[in-house]
């Protein structure tokens, strides 16, 4: 006769099974959210370093934490980590509403967060026409990419050209 399934309790009543780092989440609990913050590396590249007006741009950013603890870093916003093309987030000069409320990003110990897209190599624009949407001008142009924590944003940048 084919036993019934056990329960959690039955599979591990001492709690070996567990997977949470509790030592380390207890020493991340005593480190200061700006040493936290700090202890954050990102870095920002392109696929290329010169591109022809709308072409598509790859970008890659990688958010690592340094310690080798568990951390979780509060953001200002809901806005966890962002990305900025001449100071235009997202590429785009539209306003951007803001809901309120915090974040959190949250990393185990050494831990890195990749995020890969492609973008489109154009920016939104405002003027007396309207929004629209253009290649960049040629010539040098720099992404940013941050962590949208308060005052000390780990933050990194690169350039490319448009020729």
């Amino acid at each position: 006769m084919p036993q019934s399934p056990r329960s959690r309790e039955d599979r591990d009543r001492l709690g070996f099974d567990e997977t949470r780092d509790y030592l380390g989440a207890a020493v991340a609990a005593l480190l200061p959210a700006s040493l936290v913050a700090r202890g954050l590396s990102i870095a920002v590249d392109t696929d290329r370093e010169v591109y022809a007006p709308g072409d598509p741009v790859s970008v890659r950013v990688v958010i690592r934490n340094r310690f080798p603890v568990p951390v979780a870093v509060t953001t200002s916003s809901r806005r966890l980590w962002g990305w900025e093309v001449d100071g235009a987030l997202e590429a785009s000069e539209e306003p951007r509403r803001d809901p309120g409320g915090s974040g959190t990003l949250s990393f185990r110990a050494r831990e890195r967060k990749t995020y890969e897209w492609t973008w489109d190599g154009r920016v939104t624009r405002r003027d007396d026409r309207g929004v629209r949407s253009s290649p960049l001008d040629r010539g040098d142009h720099e992404i940013r990419a941050f962590v949208a924590t308060g005052n000390e944003r780990p933050e990194a940048r690169t350039t490319f050209r448009i020729e």
